[in-house]
């Protein structure tokens, strides 16, 4: 496992991101976590609005120290109630609060604008992140879903008034998915941002498919056909190739879970936790995370692939933050 400073500053997060959404039983959820933790994973992220998520989490997170703990605020937690959603003060104190609880924390490290609020002034919202964040009850602040436009008002807003400023990013990113690099990728890397990509193999269609991919596109079979092809030659899974497409932007991929016996099987074939080492079939070294990631090779060594003929170089880049 690598690690990444998180924006500018000097907290360091694992290259793979444990997305917990999907944790609802506290047996699978400690069996995940310690596969992650094994393999060197430290950043764990959650959502006021993820069901039992936070609950499953603070009830196995016994490491707690060890652990980047990650949770987000906006959506809605009483429907009747206008002000129980949004960015705004109000929802933000009462939602963190309520993350607090079910976490069984005093803090959290990172606490993420679940997404953009219209409505709430950017001044509002950065002033109430920095008190929370002067009170001590987050340490870090990010931004997940918003456009590049808001994110760069507020990080100025924050740097003209000493205030605390985004230092993450979470955006939707794969290789079916790149709308983000017009904009936002760039915004990020010039403001020192670490982004996160959430979805980063387009819901099982980059890893083999799923229930959720349902029936692919013409352009989405094309793009699954030639992660399969690089896969094939490296001796890796599709989803390896496919995280490690995400990786060598600079970007950290969220990853989940299908069942921790399948993290542990994945383990054994070059993927998860710990295992040999070494790539399926005997390859070379490689750093793999849950769900597979891979990044073959030295530090800045590029991945060489040969595809529909051609050969291709892959090269992994440097961190947006």
């Amino acid at each position: 496992m690598r690690y990444r400073l998180f924006g500018r500053t000097g907290l360091r997060v694992s290259e793979l991101l444990l997305g917990t959404m999907t944790l609802r039983s506290e047996d699978v959820a400690r069996r995940v976590l310690d596969v992650y933790a094994d393999a060197g994973g430290n950043f764990l992220d959650t959502a006021s609005a993820y069901g039992e998520s936070e609950e499953v989490l603070g009830a196995v997170m016994h490491r707690r120290d060890r652990f980047v703990v990650a949770t987000k605020y906006t959506l809605s937690r009483d429907v009747q109630d206008p002000n129980a959603g949004g960015n705004h003060r109000k929802n933000l104190v009462l939602s963190l609060e309520q993350s607090l609880r079910r976490l069984r924390t005093d803090y959290v490290d990172v606490l993420w604008v679940h997404l953009w609020d219209r409505h709430t002034p950017a001044e509002e919202t950065m002033r109430a992140l920095d008190d929370v964040v002067r009170a001590g009850k987050v340490l870090y602040v990010g931004v997940s879903d918003a456009p590049a436009w808001f994110v760069a008002r507020a990080n100025t807003l924050a740097e003209w008034r000493d205030w605390t400023p985004f230092s993450g990013l979470q955006v939707p990113y794969n290789l079916l998915r790149r709308d983000v690099e017009r904009e936002l990728l760039p915004m990020a890397s010039a403001l020192g941002m670490t982004v996160a990509a959430w979805a980063p193999l387009a819901a099982g269609k980059l890893s083999g498919g799923t229930q959720r991919a349902g029936r692919l596109t013409e352009r989405e079979e094309g793009a699954a056909w030639a992660v399969r092809a690089v896969a094939e030659e490296l001796g890796a899974t599709p989803a390896q190739v496919a995280l490690a497409w995400v990786r060598s932007s600079g970007v950290l991929p969220l990853v989940g879970r299908a069942d921790a016996g399948a993290g542990r099987r994945l383990s054994r074939r070059g993927g998860a936790a710990a295992g040999s080492g070494r790539a399926p079939g005997g390859g070379g070294p490689v750093r793999a995370g849950l769900s597979g990631g891979l990044h073959r090779g030295v530090r800045g060594e590029p991945f060489r692939v040969r595809l529909r003929g051609r050969r291709q170089v892959m090269r992994p880049g440097n961190s947006a933050g």
